[in-house]
């Protein structure tokens, strides 16, 4: 077990943790109230993800519909 390489490898993590860390404050502060059209490809995202969320509610609806019905 080398001590010293667990602790250069620590160090590194370290690091790679404090920049992520630095970008997303970085990221936090900028927020504010966005102007103007949004890019394009978050506009597509925002579309994908609305039509796969109403995908699950129109294939319940069909199932519900062709319930069979009971011929007592």
């Amino acid at each position: 077990m080398d001590v010293t390489k667990i602790l250069a490898e620590l160090r590194q993590e370290r690091e790679l943790i404090e920049d992520a860390i630095i970008s997303l404050e970085r990221l936090a502060r900028s927020r504010g109230k966005r102007r103007g059209r949004p890019p394009a490809w978050l506009a597509m995202a925002k579309k994908r993800s609305r039509t796969a969320a109403s995908k699950p509610k129109a294939t319940q609806a069909k199932t519900a519909s062709s319930k069979p019905t009971s011929t007592d």
